[in-house]
């Protein structure tokens, strides 16, 4: 009898091995769910066990296995397309109206903003810990204990011996002093904080701006349909008189032929035109950050009046202007807070001291067979202060300290190039808009002579003067100066809106209507 403990201390172990072998069996049958091959695509089980999903047969005629094929799973939720709600097919937005959709509806403005609540939190948990941390523990179990008897007493071998306790626990750790280590990690959340407030304020801006200048494009588009459907009616004027020549009997099947590859040329530009206004529809719908699905009108941005000329931005312009973009004040705030970083990195290589405090009590029960139940309660509490100090670490600090000092000359080098590109976009930006207006000038001066082209080439050839060819070039020389100054108009537009959002003024929905009066 003496043996049998030793017998079931093996049963145990070979128990333990063998559920030990189960497990890692288990483990390794999951490299089943991976591709089994780097050259065999990846097919999930359900759909391997699924005769639709079967390879394709072998080619008949040419023989020999087909091509992997490599396509993946459906999966009908992910394609799941619906129009943004909330918005009306009937009623014609404005612009101020399309930035608001935008600024509701734009992922990146809530992409923004969680990123901000993020940098927020950050600061929070680092404010955390010049607090002291309080964990409260409960630690409950029971034991038996089975000890063999050198001889047997009443048919009994062995005395059993279970101890049943629960010990509740309550422990406190304090950092009190950190040589400024915490205060520098506190700054650089805070300066990270403050970058990512400025460009959640950047990132509805830009929103602003892009849905401003892809509503001008759609204009143009617009404009240019419009443009291509009138010409294709003057073409067809060109044609009848064509026709009404050849039944008089001083016109040519020549002329005629002209005629109509004109009306067709001029056909194939209004195709055109209309592709692209639906090319520029969705992407201002991208621009608000709707769905591609979505309908809605757009009000038309005929009317409105190109500002005056510009001047050279000046230096206090340029320098007041710096001192608002969000993108410069991001970048400045990073490089502080990398500054701060390095004051964290230094502050390794000082001690640090620690309050603790524990507080603990415990009972037990001691029971063992054929003898009495013992009660036993105790509890002990103490207050221990400490101070740690690393003396070797294999260079880690080191490292630490000089990648940070890296990370703070990156900052640096990347808020002076943020600065010097922005007070270069302001300066091209005053320079595309002083071209663009003086573009629009020479195109709408080329569109009224054009127009006046025309019309006396159309009025001649009518009445037997002039000539087909002068008539089919007069037509096509207006199509190109009316979408040229539509072009221009719509280029000024958006050179107008980019000035104020490089100088930081894009602030508004109310912004554009304001700087391009109507």
């Amino acid at each position: 009898m003496a043996r049998i403990p030793f017998f079931s201390a093996a049963v145990r172990a070979a128990a333990l091995l063998v559920a030990g072998t189960l497990l890692s069996a288990c483990a390794l049958s999951a490299l089943d769910t991976a591709p089994a091959d780097p050259s065999k695509p990846w097919t999930p089980a359900e759909a391997a066990a699924d005769p639709a999903h079967a390879p394709p047969p072998a080619n008949e005629q040419g023989g020999g296995t087909p091509p992997p094929d490599f396509r993946v799973p459906a999966d009908p939720a992910v394609a799941a397309l619906t129009p943004t709600p909330g918005i009306s097919r009937a009623k014609a937005y404005s612009l101020p109206e399309l930035i608001d959709i935008a600024q509701s509806r734009n992922p990146l403005t809530r992409i923004a903003w969680q990123q901000a609540r993020q940098a927020a939190l950050a600061t929070g948990m680092v404010e955390a810990t010049y607090l002291p941390f309080i964990a409260a523990s409960v630690i409950g179990g029971t034991q038996r204990f089975a000890n063999p008897l050198p001889v047997s007493i009443g048919g009994k071998d062995s005395v059993t011996t279970t101890v049943e306790g629960i010990s509740p626990q309550v422990a406190l750790q304090w950092l009190v002093f950190d040589f400024g280590q915490r205060a520098a990690l506190h700054e650089t959340a805070r300066h990270n904080a403050a970058a990512t407030n400025v460009l959640f304020n950047g990132a509805h801006q830009k929103i602003i701006y892009d849905v401003t200048r892809a509503y001008f494009l759609y204009g143009a588009a617009q404009n240019r349909a419009r443009i291509s459907a009138e010409t294709l009616a003057n073409s067809r004027r060109i044609e009848d008189a064509a026709e009404s020549r050849m039944k008089n009997g001083i016109g040519t099947t020549v002329e005629v032929a002209q005629a109509r590859q004109q009306v067709a040329q001029s056909r194939f530009g209004l195709v055109q035109a209309q592709g692209a206004e639906r090319d520029t529809y969705q992407g201002l719908l991208a621009a608000m950050g709707v769905s591609p699905m979505t309908e809605l009108k757009v009000r038309e941005t005929g009317g409105r009046r190109l500002p005056g000329t510009v001047g050279v931005p000046t230096e206090a312009l340029i320098t007041s202007a710096l001192a608002q973009r969000p993108d410069v004040l991001a970048a400045f705030s990073a490089m502080k807070a990398s500054q701060s970083a390095i004051k964290a990195a230094e502050a390794e290589f000082l001690p640090k001291v620690y309050l603790g405090a524990v507080a603990a009590g415990g009972t037990t029960n001691l029971s063992a067979s054929g003898l009495p139940t013992i009660g036993q309660i105790s509890s002990a509490s103490g207050v221990l202060v400490g101070a740690t100090m690393p003396i070797y670490d294999g260079g880690l600090r080191a490292a630490q300290l000089k990648n940070a000092e890296s990370l703070a000359a990156v900052t640096e080098a990347t808020f002076d190039k943020t600065r010097d590109a922005a007070a270069r976009e302001i300066v091209v930006s005053a320079d595309t808009l002083r071209s663009a207006l003086a573009a629009y000038t020479a195109a709408s001066a080329l569109a009224k002579a054009a127009a006046t082209t025309y019309d006396a080439a159309l009025d001649a050839y009518r009445n037997g003067l002039g000539n087909i060819q002068v008539a089919v070039a007069a037509d096509s020389g207006l199509q190109s100066a009316r979408i040229a100054q539509s072009d221009a108009h719509a280029a000024a537009l958006v050179a107008a809106a980019n000035l104020a959002f490089v100088l930081g003024a894009m602030t508004s929905r109310d912004v554009p209507a304001q700087l391009i009066a109507r």
